[in-house]
């Protein structure tokens, strides 16, 4: 069975899966899951199948002959990366690899949860535009304790010279933040060289939102 993601064009989580089917060289069936139309097509009974929490991304692939779904965009890296080992996405240095997760969690856990469309709309349903004012704040103090964080084991990426999980969270981020406006170069000129770094290989050109046949 070919994989397929269910996924959607501007979902920075969505991207972060992407990427990591690009550098794997793993082909997948893209299935649009649009977060607006429809009043959200998330929210529908089809798709509230597949991820009860009514997100995206989801993960459909075969395992010991039974359809299987999987969701959240860590969760989905580490399947593929225990699946499909090679190329690694995680150091083998135990240290590294801790590391690596932390960095991820970072943005995983730390601000795209703040950006989430979900929160965003409530948030402005209280006060008109306190949704962007929050996503801008923690974006803000996200990245500086990242640009901080890497000085430690950044070489061309974030941990050496071989992209890891936190540069395939690090890239989406970085293309959130400058649609909130915020001056990345300036502010944070480690992971701003990191993410020109990822913009030069296929699979992250590949991954990006514009690429993708949903993106409007």
């Amino acid at each position: 069975m070919t994989l397929r993601l269910y996924n959607y064009f501007r979902s920075s989580a969505s991207y972060r899966v992407r990427i990591a089917l690009h550098l794997k060289g793993l082909p997948f069936e893209y299935v649009t899951v649009h977060l607006v139309k429809d009043g959200g097509q998330q929210h529908g009974a089809e798709h509230r199948a597949r991820n009860p929490m009514a997100q995206v991304p989801t993960l459909e692939l075969e395992l010991g002959g039974q359809r299987r779904m999987i969701a959240q965009s860590m969760a989905i890296l580490e399947l593929l990366e225990e699946l499909h080992p090679s190329p690694a996405l995680l150091p083998k240095d135990p240290f590294l690899r801790a590391r690596a997760r932390e960095l991820a969690e970072a943005v995983n856990a730390g601000i795209q949860p703040h950006q989430n469309l979900a929160v965003r709309q409530r948030l402005d349903a209280l006060e008109a535009g306190l949704g962007t004012k929050n996503s801008r704040h923690f974006n803000e103090l996200g990245l500086s304790a990242l640009e901080e964080r890497v000085q430690e084991t950044a070489g061309r990426f974030c941990i050496g010279d071989s992209p890891t999980f936190p540069d395939l969270c690090l890239v989406p981020q970085i293309f959130s933040a400058r649609g909130l406006e915020i001056d990345v170069d300036a502010k944070y000129p480690t992971l701003a060289r990191i993410d020109r770094a990822c913009a030069e290989l296929p699979a992250f050109a590949a991954a990006h939102p514009s690429a993708q046949p949903d993106a409007t």
